[in-house]
């Protein structure tokens, strides 16, 4: 099987054990920039260009795609779907998860267990934003952000409000959503594959810290999840559309709520925490996934013939 790795930087700790576990299982592998890739979309027959060569012959893509590049990484995923390889996550399904407000109002329709949250574009409409989510301390994101950047916690209304006008001022989308005081600077990430949670780790912020991002300093632990938040971490994925991501939640005073779904989660600190094999799990899935594919393939010929 020959597998294409989107990934801007070969070096990174996922993307290096992607490619282990896909060569120890004797797959062909090739990391590709994203940005370096280009298309002809005019062309009959989709294609991909990186470097002046053509791929088309790829069984297989692993998008590992940063938030920045999303629009442009997402395409170039688009055009490896209609060469028909495979995509570990489809690109719709990523730029559904990239979108914070759009995934929370998916999560919030199929009944997913949510922190209380406001969006709101007018400035004169902070003060009954704030009462709306339950008042301070309360939560401000920007929908940009990623890995903890842009989060701030405002402790009282009048911070809230000096904050949110701030952002606003600046033309910046944000969220307000309540502070889940109970989670202790902690959260829970599932990593799901498929239709199964193969993997969670509690993540601590530091001492004086309320984001538990492990780039901002935090630190990963071993956790055993219920039922419940293992059925919701799932659920959470297959709403994103997602065969593989990694699924953000609290434990709250009325369950698990979900804060948010990773279409490209890292796997240092799962690997870390837990010991296992994750790389080896998704090349695992995409084994099965193609084989399935091309059973129903040949059954689809089989009933052409008869």
């Amino acid at each position: 099987m020959k597998i294409a790795i989107l990934s801007r930087n070969p070096k990174l700790y996922s993307t290096r054990r992607l490619v282990e576990a896909a060569t120890d299982r004797g797959h062909e592998v090739r990391v590709l920039d994203v940005l370096r890739c280009y298309m002809n979309i005019t062309s009959n027959k989709p294609k991909v260009h990186y470097k002046g060569e053509t791929l088309d012959d790829f069984d297989a893509v692993i998008p590992r795609i940063g938030a920045s590049v999303t629009f442009y990484g997402a395409s170039v995923l688009r055009q490896f779907e209609m060469m028909g390889t495979f995509p570990l996550n489809e690109s719709v399904a990523i730029s559904r998860s990239r979108d914070k407000l759009r995934s929370l109002q998916l999560l919030s329709r199929k009944g997913i267990g949510l922190p209380v949250t406001g969006f709101a574009h007018r400035p004169d409409d902070v003060e009954d934003l704030i009462k709306m989510v339950g008042g301070a301390p309360l939560v401000i994101k920007l929908l940009e952000g990623t890995q903890g950047i842009g989060v701030v916690l405002a402790e009282t209304n009048q911070a809230a409000e000096s904050v949110i006008e701030a952002f606003m001022g600046l033309k910046a989308n944000i969220l307000v959503q309540e502070y889940i005081k109970e989670a202790g600077g902690a959260d829970i990430r599932c990593f799901v594959i498929g239709d199964k949670v193969v993997a969670s780790m509690k993540r601590q912020g530091k001492e004086g810290e309320f984001r538990s991002n492990l780039h901002r300093g935090g630190s990963a632990s071993l956790i055993r999840i219920t039922p419940e938040e293992r059925s919701t971490a799932v659920r959470a994925a297959k709403t994103m559309g997602l065969n593989v991501a990694g699924v953000d939640l609290l434990r709250s005073n009325h369950g698990p709520v979900v804060m948010e779904v990773n279409s490209s989660p890292g796997l240092e600190g799962i690997e870390t925490a837990t010991g296992k094999d994750i790389a080896g799990t998704q090349i695992q899935f995409i084994e099965k996934r193609l084989a399935e594919r091309r059973t129903s393939r040949g059954l689809t010929r089989t009933r052409g013939r008869g």
